[in-house]
Order: structure tokens, then sequence, then C-alpha cells
């Protein structure tokens, strides 16, 4: 069997494209030679098995009050056992914890994703039943989102918390005895529309990085 790795996002691990114009189908949602999921599995080759798990919206354990079904917390154990064996599962969340009408510092969003990847490491879904996790933490939001037509539904402080996330995020993987990675670190590109969601070379940046990092964990 090949090695399982399932990469568990938003909207930046779905593929969303803010600008069309940067895609090269002009949709909305980079196509299969662009997604970093996508350059990953080409990275690796045939002896690894990619699995996208992106969604929009997703955020680590909070429910969103205006849409159903967003919450990782509780879609995490019944995703893993579809996808089993899972020799390494990535998770890239926060943004969307960093929305205003979750009121939730950055400490807390980190509490957040403790919780869900002490879920994960319980599932009965891991190979030879080790549990293997990366918690990549998202690039911050750029600041010109709070001039942006999504600054209305983020809200305020948004830039700020996501600032705060790499720091928190390694403080909770360090604890837990899990694999951390700062994709801000990496550079990688923010699109100038919404300043929160990856363009073509943002997501080719973190498909390189991963390309490296993944064949030494799993």
């Amino acid at each position: 069997m090949k090695k399982h790795i399932l990469c568990l996002g938003d909207s930046n691990t779905h593929g969303y494209c803010a600008d069309p114009s940067d895609c090269a189908d002009g949709g909305i949602r980079f196509n299969e030679s662009e997604r970093w999921t996508k350059l990953l599995q080409e990275t690796l080759g045939e002896d690894y098995l990619v699995i996208e798990e992106g969604l929009s919206g997703r955020t680590t354990v909070f429910q969103d009050p205006l849409f159903e079904g967003l919450a990782a917390i509780d879609y995490i154990a019944p995703c893993m056992k579809s996808h089993e064996m899972i020799d390494l599962l990535i998770i890239m969340l926060g943004t969307n914890d960093t929305k205003d009408r979750f009121s939730a510092s950055a400490p807390c969003i980190a509490l957040g994703m403790s919780r869900l990847v002490k879920k994960a490491m319980s599932v009965e879904a891991w190979k030879d039943g080790k549990p293997n996790i990366l918690v990549i933490a998202p690039p911050p939001i750029g600041e010109g989102m709070l001039s942006s037509e999504v600054s209305g539904t983020m809200g305020k402080g948004c830039a700020e918390k996501a600032k705060g996330l790499a720091k928190e995020y390694q403080a909770i993987c360090e604890l837990l005895g899990v694999h951390f990675l700062d994709a801000g670190a990496l550079g990688c590109e923010f699109n100038r529309i919404d300043y929160m969601h990856l363009t073509r070379n943002g997501h080719a940046t973190l498909a390189k990085a991963l390309g490296t990092l993944v064949p030494t964990l799993a």
C-alpha cells in the first residue's frame, strides 16, 4: 500500500483562488497542476498518496453560527477512518478561527488546535498504531485585508491574531510531541485582493518546502 498523507485544511488546502487571472483555468479554484497538495503528490511520486481534505471556512473547533459543518473537530474521526491507514496527517488551520465572530485570541485558537490534534491522535486509523502529525501554522493574514471586500465578514483584529498563531502553535506542538512548520516563514505569497489566500506561486512555495520535509516524516 502507498503511504497515505492526509491533508486537512481550509480554503488554502481546497485551492480557492480569489483572483481568477492567477488561475490557469480562470476559475475560483486552482487546478490539479497548481494546488500545493497536487504539486506535493507530483514531488513525492507513486509511493505516496496525497489526500486532499480542504474546505473553505473550516475552523479547528469553533462552530460557525452562519454555516454548518465547518468545525474540524466534528469531522476528523470519520475523515481519518475513511482514508486509513494514515502515515502522516498534515493540519493547516487557524485563519478562519481569527474571525471576529468567534472572539478567540491566538492562544485560544492554539488550544483549539491542541484539542483537534489530541482527538486525531486517538483515532484508530494510524499505520502501525503510531500517530504522526504535522501542524502547519498558516501564513498570517496581510494588513491589506482590512480594506478588502472580506473585511466586514472577517471582522477586526484578524491580522493581528493570525500573526500570533505560529508562536502559539509551536508551543502546543512541542508539548504534544508533533511536528511543526511555520508557513509564514517560507514567504508564501498571498493575493492582493483579500490578502489571505495563496497565489499560484504561494502554492508552489509551500509544496516545495513540504516536498523536502514530508519524506523525512513518513
